[in-house]
């Protein structure tokens, strides 16, 4: 019998060797990304990648090997794929450069997009506020101005800019909100009008399936080489009514940074110290703890802009503190059968999300757990 330590050598081998096949993989990548620019063809494709997804999970149960598991390996495999295509240039979506205008190319989106667009082949503006003096001569010649400065001045932003723009060229925002920022433009600006969020911050690494939010204004055909060339960065995109799109994100965005510095302010109100809860958290607290934590490494006014963005959020919030105020009774009162009440009624709106939730959020903590557990 092979002793131990001859057994742990075979596998070092193994794993060497597995290594030399990623490496070799790597290099085919590059030869799929310069195909890919000839083609024109996105950096996701997700048709292609469901395939080879159903037919990696079929080869593994062949060769005994847990289908779950060969699937996380194969999308992390792909994730790297897609991360070192985007290092390099992408295709673009038009046959001739377009000239893109950046206000606020200064910020973190604003060099991210700055920079895929150069990638394109796209010539690149940049226009922040010690720039103000040469704003027409920058605007001047710009296919597309797109906005992303703080939201709380975009507005300004919209209306100080309009009166130089041609009715040829291109007006849309980054702003987290939209009905009223389209609006804005669409009465400032008598040309083509699009309102786009970016539902991912500036850190990423790439923006292949990242979501990208499309609310029409005016022109679709005028901007469609826009939102094609995103689809080409690999973005997912989808297009979405600015009023409904504006609902979901007071939760999304509005009511969940507010409830995590009710968080944070209640742990250092009673020194809970996060890396002393990590010593006794589970997973889930764990994942929780640190998407709370993260927000803190940010900007406060960032988070004071997005939390106090407008009338409607503000009463969306407010309503939110009453209704914590009516659910805290039942703790004042030991009223457990109202806890139980409300818990179930809960249970019944989130249907078959919840099954949904388990799954996901299952996977989420097993990963969390391998790698920092």
């Amino acid at each position: 019998m092979s002793t131990l330590d001859e057994l742990r050598t075979r596998l070092d081998h193994i794993d060497e060797s597995v290594l030399e096949l990623l490496a070799e993989r790597g290099e085919i990548v590059k030869k799929v990304t310069d195909a890919k620019k000839a083609d024109r063809v996105p950096v996701y494709v997700a048709g292609r990648e469901d395939e080879k997804t159903i037919r990696f999970r079929a080869q593994a149960e062949k060769h005994g090997i847990d289908p779950d598991w060969a699937e996380d390996f194969l999308r992390m495999m792909m994730s790297a794929s897609r991360a070192n295509q985007s290092e390099n240039t992408f295709p673009r979506s038009t046959s001739f450069p377009k000239t893109w205008l950046i206000v606020g190319g200064s910020g973190g989106m604003g060099r991210l997009y700055a920079g895929l667009a150069k990638k394109s082949g796209h010539q690149v503006r940049t226009l922040d506020r010690q720039d103000w003096p040469k704003a027409e001569a920058l605007i001047n010649g710009a296919d597309v101005i797109i906005i992303t400065v703080p939201i709380h001045i975009t507005k300004q932003v919209i209306t100080d800019i309009a009166p130089m723009l041609e009715k040829s060229q291109i007006l849309c925002d980054f702003t987290s909100l939209k009905a009223d920022y389209v609006q804005a433009m669409l009465e400032a600006h008598q040309g083509p009008v699009v309102g786009l969020h970016p539902m991912h911050g500036p850190d990423v690494r790439q923006v292949s399936r990242q979501l990208m939010v499309v609310c029409e204004g005016r022109h679709p055909k005028k901007w469609s080489w826009l939102t094609e060339q995103f689809s080409l960065w690999g973005m997912r995109i989808k297009r979405a009514d600015a009023s409904r799109h504006d609902r979901a994100m007071h939760l999304v965005q509005g009511l969940r940074h507010f409830v995590a510095l009710l968080h944070a302010s209640f742990m250092n109100r009673h020194d809970l110290r996060p890396q002393d809860m990590l010593d006794y958290s589970s997973p889930i607290y764990r994942a929780e703890l640190m998407m709370n934590g993260r927000i803190f490494a940010q900007d406060a006014s960032l988070y004071a802009d997005i939390v106090f963005s407008d009338e409607e959020r503000i009463t969306l919030l407010k309503d939110f503190l009453s209704h914590h105020s009516g659910l805290a009774e039942m703790v004042e009162n030991g009223d457990k059968k109202a806890f139980i009440r409300e818990f179930e009624a809960a249970t019944v709106f989130f249907g078959d999300f919840a099954d949904q939730a388990l799954k996901e959020s299952g996977y989420l903590i097993n990963r969390l757990a391998d790698r920092f557990g």
